[in-house]
């Protein structure tokens, strides 16, 4: 094993103290980080913390997931069709872009931007609409992908992130624009854990929740921004009509995300909050009700969702429950997720002979392994399980030959 001596550990910490001189006054310091536990890379220095949670998420198992899972098009045999795992490489460029203007800590930027949607469920949105449905249904709590992202990376993987890597994948949904984003204050696991809760219980908590770090801030405005437009080129790609109408900040993906960014570094400079122009803001505000009115609601994306996808989801929602309920240890609940490798330890008990089911609940563990599937695995769960069920012959994919595609 290698040893680093005391000569190389001083210079490495003279290049590590060099590079934060760097820093805005206003960046989120690597010797700021705070762990729930301590852990071994506590006093290493070739990597700061921020780095070594980015290596925690990419190498942990529900990060690989994420490229069979689609954004807003689910039903489409088309490669240049955004999956999450290509979206998260986007607010991860996009937010390293912002920061290194701003000088901010870019190492947390990336664990952020790559950690913020492993939670995310298979279906986009639709898919978390539905299990959240569920979910509340049973249990009166409330499940949202970017709690249950923390959720997948503080306790099923088991990574032990730092409090400002967790903070910023918990506050980073972009749904909305502000014109102005100012950190909240936070400052230790008691209360980061209190918030968690409240978005558990309390329905419109996740909507008042802000970054605790501008690093933070500059991730959550950086998810709206790699979608904005690139949900516009994706509905070209599926061949979706579209009018919309001359747009302030450009016609083209590339055109939209510089003109954002530009404005948002002038307007942050040296500053204690991300901002923008009220000219951008209300042309970006302009664009996501567009994009909702002509994408996200559109008949042909919406139609297979709710015919298909919802009443499938509530079929195999409750035969899990019952599976596990009834301790089937055949039950693809226990051979593809319980016994497997993905989730550790996380679900037994400390002996580790058996699920401990005073502490883990039927819904929360079924929740846990629905929001885990792919958008193919969820399908052909279902088809395996139910092969005779009509909702089977309903799933259509605009396939990769289709006419449609013909002379793109």
């Amino acid at each position: 094993m290698v040893k680093i001596s005391p000569k190389e550990t001083q210079l490495l910490q003279i290049i590590n103290k060099d590079i934060e001189s760097l820093f805005s006054p206003y960046a989120c310091k690597n010797e700021y980080y705070i762990r729930e536990y301590s852990s071994k890379y506590d006093e290493k220095i070739i990597r700061s913390q921020y780095a070594v949670d980015i290596d925690k998420i990419l190498h942990s198992a529900l990060f690989n997931r994420e490229s069979d899972k689609t954004q807003v098009f689910s039903f489409y045999r088309n490669d240049d069709i955004t999956r999450r795992a290509y979206h998260v490489q986007l607010v991860s460029r996009i937010g390293r872009t912002i920061g290194k203007a701003l000088r901010l800590n870019l190492d947390l930027i990336e664990a952020i931007a790559i950690g913020h949607d492993v939670g995310h469920t298979p279906f986009g949105h639709k898919g978390e609409q539905f299990l959240n449905e569920l979910y509340s249904s049973n249990t009166g709590r409330f499940f949202n992908h970017n709690v249950h992202s923390v959720r997948v990376l503080q306790k099923i993987s088991g990574c032990n992130l730092t409090l400002q890597t967790l903070d910023g994948i918990l506050c980073h949904c972009g749904e909305k624009a502000f014109e102005k984003y100012e950190p909240s204050s936070l400052s230790n696991f008691d209360e980061f854990n209190a918030i968690i809760e409240e978005c558990y219980t309390q329905k419109e908590r996740i909507k008042t929740l802000r970054p605790s770090t501008l690093e933070g801030c500059v991730v959550r405005i950086s998810d709206m921004i790699a979608y904005i437009g690139k949900d516009r080129q994706d509905a070209a790609k599926a061949k979706i009509t579209t009018n919309f109408k001359p747009n302030k900040l450009g016609d083209k993906n590339p055109e939209i995300i510089t003109t954002i960014i530009e404005d948002i570094i002038v307007n942050s400079l040296e500053k204690t909050y991300v901002s923008m122009s009220k000219e951008t803001f209300e042309a970006i505000t302009e664009t996501l009700e567009e994009n909702n009115e002509q994408i996200y609601q559109c008949k042909d994306v919406t139609e297979p969702y709710y015919n298909v996808i919802k009443p499938m989801m509530e079929i195999l929602y409750n035969r899990f429950k019952e599976d596990f309920t009834k301790d089937r240890y055949d039950s693809l609940i226990y051979q593809h997720y319980l016994n497997g490798w993905i989730t550790g330890n996380y679900y037994r008990h400390h002996s580790k002979r058996f699920i401990d089911k005073m502490v883990h609940t039927p819904d929360d563990v079924v929740v846990d392994f629905i929001a885990s599937m792919t958008d193919d695995y969820f399908i052909e769960v279902f088809k395996y399980l139910y092969p005779d069920d009509g909702l089977n012959k309903q799933i259509r994919y605009i396939e990769y030959f289709d006419s449609r595609y013909t002379n793109v």
